[in-house]
């Protein structure tokens, strides 16, 4: 079945809740799509890591514009930390990532004002299908033998566990699968405990 490309279509994707057919206010889904786009970038070799930090490699072009924005966002200043870029720009990001599943047809997006008053979108994928496809990959992630693991869904598991997204994966899920997520979290490299550290951060300020 086809799938949306970029990591962060999927992680979104992930996000939308089917029986209350809307995206929780719950997670936290700007991190983990900053943490989405951030993976990809660095699974096509566009950014390394440099002692910690995201660093561009060479003079890239990227044809997907989150990902472009991000990867201009990143060689507009000096090496940063990937948790610094991780914690930026959430609705932002949100916004664009959803308006580019709109464009590409994997959703449909119907604006509306809640109670009159607040301007806001509704977010229906189109084929319930490609959700429940997403979901059997990341299952399959966790039953797989690492060696034959694809680099994009080891990243899209690692980025489920740290955000937290237990409509996808449960606590008890967590807990019972931590040893192979903590295999899967050496091959994302420095992202998954980036976006941990983020939200964490992120937590500690609301509080």
């Amino acid at each position: 079945m086809a799938l949306p490309g970029s990591l962060p279509q999927r992680v979104y994707l992930l996000a939308h809740d089917p029986a209350k057919g809307r995206v929780g206010v719950w997670t936290e889904l700007g991190a983990m799509l900053r943490a989405a786009a951030l993976s990809d970038l660095r699974l096509h070799g566009y950014l390394t890591d440099a002692d910690g930090r995201a660093a561009v490699n060479g003079r890239p072009t990227v044809n997907d514009p989150v990902l472009a924005g991000l990867l201009a966002e990143i060689a507009a200043t000096r090496p940063r930390k990937w948790q610094h870029w991780i914690g930026r720009r959430h609705r932002a990001t949100v916004v664009a990532v959803r308006d580019q599943l709109g464009a590409g047809g994997w959703v449909r997006l119907e604006p509306y004002r809640m109670a009159g008053l607040l301007p806001v979108t509704r977010v229906t994928p189109r084929d319930p299908r490609v959700r429940k496809e997403l979901v059997n990959r990341v299952k399959g992630t966790l039953r797989n033998p690492v060696g034959r693991v694809e680099a994009a869904d080891a990243a899209l598991v690692t980025i489920v566990s740290a955000g937290g997204l237990s409509l996808v994966l449960d606590r008890k899920a967590r807990r019972d699968s931590k040893r192979r997520l903590a295999e899967l979290s050496v091959l994302t490299g420095p992202i998954g405990p980036a976006l941990h550290k983020s939200i964490q951060a992120a937590h500690s300020e609301a509080g």
